[in-house]
């Protein structure tokens, strides 16, 4: 039994683009925000977070056309600098970004879904085992993990209509939403108010016991004495989370028509549409509210963007153009992005695993393909593990810890193609990075720049994920051993 090319242009686009866009978008501008603290500053973020993502997804697409395997990122790092960095991003793969974003996802569906059934929330504990509290919104996440689980099981084609029809809906409902945003804040004067204050710094920090002029008086880089760069790189961490996953589309390269041809064309479509989407939607955002106002505002409005209850930056927006059914509506389009990405990202991850395991580098169940061609086994490895951190309720710290890691990973990779034209300059290479050496170069550098502000700043965020990354050093010898 063999993989079958079945993907398209269309099919391959899709999965980039809907692992892309989930529930981030519509949340971590409050951060961001927060953060930077003015209309401008704000797109400048997202802005540089689409161009970073589209220089090495255009990296990728030359290493794509070396090695159209399944596998891809893995694949990559094993053929650029060996087995260990390539087990070490499969070890962080399994143990926290595939599952732990699966598990996070699946978490958001849940709690979106529960603002149309309040039973499903997780406030309705359902029983309790020792210190574990087992809720609604737990059962229910797992219950869809495992539903498309179960539906990637008996076919690509399944799995691929599934893609295809919610990611095209959610791309129309977001387009939707946000022009109708721009449009009301060009109609009640609260864009053309943001766009006279576009570059106004007037964030200060989320203290209760200061009273809104005193929120206004100062900005980020003031009171904390870091440069705008470094504000920038640190507000970074969530539109990088939430601009993650387009690499899905390489792990299942071996089903891809055309491989060669079809993967890279597809990573510069979808991450220039996600990008795209993700610009329109903030301007959205800063044309329907104001970016700063009162963290004690009675109303939507009177929060801003920055403020926004429990960050659900989407849900106050269309709170304040939809009035009581915006709530409903955002709810609604969130459940139907969630599902179609954990849809891509459950697709996709499994094809990492099997090529693992065809090294002996995971279980070998998770190397064989069931009669439909599809990797059975790890599929449900994966959905098990991203299962037990669903109810660990932790699989959160754990995406933060982690992001220092997977901006090291990309890196590394982008590093392996200067290796790869230097060790090996006559391999033929059908697609060849864009504004290579340039671009890559200046990816590794923007790259960098976030790990040391990260480092610096919020070393509770880049520390752990090391630590998570060096754990799998003594697993990963124990493990040949055993072999």
């Amino acid at each position: 039994m063999s993989f079958r090319r079945t993907l398209g242009l269309f099919d391959s686009t899709m999965i980039v683009a809907g692992s892309m866009i989930g529930s981030g978008v519509f949340i971590v501008s409050a951060d961001v925000a927060r953060t930077v603290g003015s209309p401008g500053m704000m797109l400048v973020v997202w802005l540089v977070t689409g161009l970073m993502t589209l220089i090495a997804a255009l990296t990728y697409g030359e290493l794509a056309g070396l090695y159209p395997h399944a596998g891809g990122q893995y694949v990559y790092l094993r053929e650029t600098f060996g087995k260990l960095p390539g087990f070490l991003y499969g070890w962080t793969l399994f143990t926290v970004i595939q599952t732990g974003t699966i598990a996070a996802v699946g978490m958001a569906f849940a709690k979106y879904t529960s603002q149309l059934v309040p039973a499903l929330g997780e406030s309705n504990v359902l029983f309790t085992i020792g210190p574990l509290q087992v809720n609604a919104a737990q059962l229910f996440a797992i219950a869809s993990i495992v539903g498309l689980t179960s539906l990637n099981a008996r076919g690509l084609s399944l799995g691929k209509l599934i893609q295809n029809t919610f990611t095209s809906t959610k791309i129309i409902s977001v387009v939707a939403i946000a022009i109708a945003g721009i449009v009301y804040g060009i109609s009640n004067g609260t864009f053309s108010a943001n766009i006279a204050s576009l570059w106004t710094d007037a964030v200060t920090p989320v203290v209760p016991q200061l009273s809104s002029e005193e929120y206004n008086s100062l900005g980020f880089a003031a009171r904390n004495g870091i440069p705008l760069l470094a504000a920038i790189a640190v507000a970074m961490v969530g539109t990088v989370f939430s601009s993650d996953a387009w690499n899905n589309i390489t792990f299942a390269a071996a089903e891809v028509k055309e491989p060669t041809k079809t993967i890279p064309r597809a990573l510069f479509i979808g991450v220039v549409l996600v990008t795209a989407l993700y610009l329109l939607t903030n301007l959205a955002f800063v044309a329907v509210m104001p970016v700063v106002q009162d963290p004690h505002g009675a109303t939507a409005f009177e929060r801003g963007i920055a403020f926004a209850t429990n960050d659900r930056v989407g849900a106050a927006v269309a709170d304040v153009i939809f009035g009581g059914t915006g709530a409903v509506i955002m709810s609604v389009l969130i459940m139907i992005s969630t599902f179609g990405c954990n849809n891509g990202i459950i697709l996709s991850g499994s094809r990492a695993y099997y090529a693992m395991a065809q090294d002996k580098l995971f279980f070998a169940k998770a190397a064989q393909l069931n009669e439909r061609g599809v990797p059975a086994y790890s599929l449900w490895m994966q959905a098990i593990w991203a299962s037990v951190l669903c109810l660990s309720g932790r699989y959160g710290d754990l995406l933060d810890y982690v992001v220092f890691a997977v901006l090291l990973f990309y890196i590394l990779t982008v590093l392996g193609v200067f290796k790869l034209r230097i060790t090996q300059p006559n391999l033929e290479r059908p697609i060849k990075a864009v504004g290579y050496p340039v671009l890559p170069a200046l990816y590794i550098i923007a790259a960098l720049v976030i790990c040391v502000s990260l480092l610096i700043y919020k070393p509770h965020y880049s520390l752990p994920g090391l630590v998570i990354v060096a754990i799998g050093i003594p697993v990963y010898f124990i493990w040949n051993r055993n072999q």
